[in-house]
């Protein structure tokens, strides 16, 4: 079931939409303010957020913003639900990373419509994962490196897993502890470095000389698996059956 986050302060459109969307099939929440929208995202890790611009106490566009720069939604479709119509104001929203944005008022039947080209055009995460050696099942949730299948935790699977689905992205520790661990911890930026180091000793040659797991000084980590000559290597996706 595919999950939506709807962030709409009209109480009749958001009921209307509710049930319509529920009608549909789909799992449905959200609020009627802007306030705690982020954090209401990053919890319920939705796959479609629809999203007014005129809110009460917030700017969508500042949302949607907030969304595209969040590393766990940024790839989340957003569907901007709005009375403004004009010509600048659908390039605006567009630009910000908007994946559609529909005119108040609509008909709910053309908005399902559109959220269902959102899902159509959705491409199925890849099973398996290959770089450096290192080839990921998703889901048989095992690693080999070299062909040699790693002992890893299932936390240092998750670790490995989100950095290989983003390779040559800097992560902050922050962002990585939100991303792998949660928001429901009481664990310190310190563990990320300790997880790291355990997965450097597993999956590089030399890890007092890492060549797959970089340290950017002052901020986190990045995967980019790199050659001997400093060239990146590509990390590639296989669908590949059981």
């Amino acid at each position: 079931m595919k999950k939506i986050v709807l962030i709409e302060d009209d109480a009749d459109l958001y009921a209307l939409l509710k049930y319509n969307l529920e009608k549909e099939g789909f799992s449905l929440v959200g609020s009627q303010t802007g306030r705690g929208a982020l954090d209401l995202c990053r919890r319920v890790r939705p796959d479609l957020i629809l999203l007014d611009i005129m809110l009460p106490d917030s700017d969508g566009l500042d949302i949607c913003k907030g969304i595209r720069n969040d590393s766990e939604l940024a790839t989340v479709p957003v569907i901007f639900l709005t009375a403004r119509a004009s010509e600048t104001d659908r390039i605006v929203g567009l630009e910000l990373g908007a994946n559609d944005y529909i005119v108040k008022p609509f008909f709910v039947r053309e908005l399902i419509a559109r959220i269902k080209l959102q899902f159509r055009s959705q491409h199925a995460p890849a099973r398996v994962l290959k770089s450096a050696g290192i080839e990921l099942d998703r889901s048989s949730c095992q690693a080999r490196l070299n062909g040699s299948l790693l002992s890893l935790t299932a936390t240092e699977f998750r670790l490995l897993e989100f950095l290989m689905t983003r390779t040559g992205v800097v992560f902050s520790r922050e962002q990585l502890l939100n991303s792998v661990w949660g928001q429901d911890r009481a664990i310190t930026d310190r563990t990320v470095d300790v997880y790291v180091l355990r997965l450097r000793q597993k999956i590089e040659a030399d890890p007092t000389n890492p060549r797959i797991i970089h340290s950017v000084r002052g901020f986190g980590y990045t995967f980019e698996p790199r050659t001997p000559s400093g060239d990146t290597e590509r990390t590639e996706a296989s669908f590949a059956g059981r």
